[in-house]
């Protein structure tokens, strides 16, 4: 059960994104007003979570002004937000506002224009409220810097947040914005979005504009969007999608929408479900048992599931090269006053990607593409994988990354976002979705992992699984425990 809860912020920020935003497009409701309720929230709840780092309320009431010059052209797209305020990764440029990368050597950064991927937004009526926060360069499972320090659990603020969205999945859950931007290349999107009780989507390669200018045709990293609900989700998806020619992996919008697509009558989901993807990493036992129970409700409810995963042999290592190669091929090529200030796990990360053998970049790209087709294959005969987003609950702010899981020692943190290596490995979409809590009252998630491009069908199916569970979507005052 959900523990008891209170919120004591504008009744506005506890709406859903898609309700705002059709009062918006109808001139029900004004921007300004939503800029200043969002304004309200963040100014309450931050004492306590450390998750929007920097504000920017003056520009986004500026950009209100501009909307009108973006209506003219974007106003008939299905993800047309007309004025909704939003959360951006301090991992990405907004134009005249400080973008640090959670690094001490940027700290004071200012870019002079915004991504490729925000400006998008922007002409679609989103209005940035502010930065969220990360790890350094988003090397990391717990959102904390040395800039900005550390994002705390709302539901728990002894705990950590998750990473490396962690703010963004924080200023959902506590109502400071109705749809928040994250990146995912380690499960950046998926394990705050877990840890916090909100939702995350990893979309297919381009779905979501593209990678990081330096990366800018490598699949690994991608944007993708962050609420409190799988419609929201929808919504927000379709404000990202769209041919750019700036951002060369984009894909062109789907012929249907993506809100549009979530409602519409689809057979109740397939479901292969496997609690902990045939033993690739351990499990507690707490977590099993939220999953199981979800699973049992989710079938009682018309689903089919089945208790089943494809062998993946090489996985780990074919991951773990992957994600070497994005680090020598992008954090690598950072100005030497930068990496000299890098922290331990992020230097160690690069000289990972540098170290790599040309024998294990070859075996990473053609294991990759056995693991594509296995996956490919399997679910042909499913709608999407369900398995853990991650092993344990949120640990304690204080911890990089846990030292046991179930008994078994981790090692490093890459081994403990295990569940988060199969999507980016196959370029396949995935969701973290909450279904639970533990008995100590912190959020459970489930990761659905759908087929090549079927983001439409991932949603109908996490749809029908938050309908099933019927837990409440609506944001928190975090919870101050000592």
């Amino acid at each position: 059960m959900r523990p008891e809860t209170t919120f004591s912020g504008p009744d506005l920020c506890a709406r859903p994104a898609r309700e705002i935003v059709a009062e918006l497009r109808s001139g029900h409701l004004d921007p300004v007003d939503l800029v200043a309720a969002s304004a309200q929230r963040i100014e309450q709840v931050e004492p306590d979570v450390n998750a929007v780092v920097t504000r920017c309320t003056e520009r986004a009431l500026k950009q209100a002004a501009d909307l009108p010059t973006h209506a003219a052209q974007n106003a008939a797209l299905a993800g047309w937000l007309a004025g909704l305020p939003v959360g951006i990764k301090d991992l990405n440029n907004v134009g005249g506002v400080k973008t640090t990368f959670g690094n001490t050597a940027m700290r004071d950064f200012t870019p002079e224009v915004s991504d490729a991927f925000v400006a998008r937004l922007e002409s679609r009526g989103a209005l940035v409220m502010g930065k969220t926060n990360t790890p350094e360069f988003g090397a990391g499972g717990n959102s904390k810097n040395e800039v900005f320090g550390a994002t705390r659990n709302p539901w728990d603020t002894r705990m950590n947040a998750g990473g490396s969205s962690g703010g963004a999945a924080v200023s959902l859950a506590t109502g400071e914005v109705w749809l928040s931007q994250g990146s995912d290349l380690m499960g950046s999107l998926r394990t705050p979005a877990a840890h916090c009780g909100v939702l995350g989507l990893r979309p297919s390669p381009g779905r979501a504009g593209g990678s990081p200018a330096l990366g800018a045709f490598l699949p690994e990293a991608v944007q993708g969007p962050m609420a409190r609900d799988v419609r929201d989700i929808a919504l927000f998806l379709d404000t990202m999608t769209g041919w750019d020619a700036a951002m060369p992996l984009s894909l062109d919008a789907p012929a249907t929408p993506f809100a549009q697509a979530v409602d519409q009558d689809a057979p109740a989901p397939c479901i292969a479900f496997s609690e902990d993807q045939n033993g690739f990493a351990p499990v507690e036992g707490e977590i099993r048992t939220v999953l199981r129970a979800a699973m049992k409700q989710v079938a009682r409810a018309g689903a089919t599931v089945d208790t089943a995963c494809p062998d993946l042999p090489q996985l780990n290592d074919t991951y773990l090269s992957l994600r070497g190669m994005h680090y020598g091929a992008v954090v690598d090529r950072l100005p030497p006053e930068v990496q000299a200030t890098f922290c331990d796990r992020l230097r160690d990360n690069v000289a990972f990607g540098r170290a790599l053998t040309r024998d294990a970049i070859y075996d990473a790209i053609h294991h990759r593409s056995l693991i594509y087709d296995t996956m490919r294959r399997f679910l042909t005969h499913h709608d999407v994988l369900a398995i853990p987003v991650v092993g344990l609950a949120p640990a304690k702010v204080e911890l990089d990354y846990p030292e046991m899981v179930d008994g078994e020692p981790v090692g490093t943190y890459e081994s403990w976002l295990r569940f988060s290596f199969l999507a980016v490995v196959a370029n396949l979409p995935a969701l973290a979705m909450p279904v639970g809590f533990t008995p100590a009252g912190l959020p459970v998630s489930l990761q659905l992992i759908g087929a090549p491009r079927a983001e439409a069908r991932l949603l109908q199916c996490a749809l029908f699984i938050e309908q099933a569970l019927a837990l409440p979507a609506t944001p928190i005052d975090p919870i101050r425990r000592h």
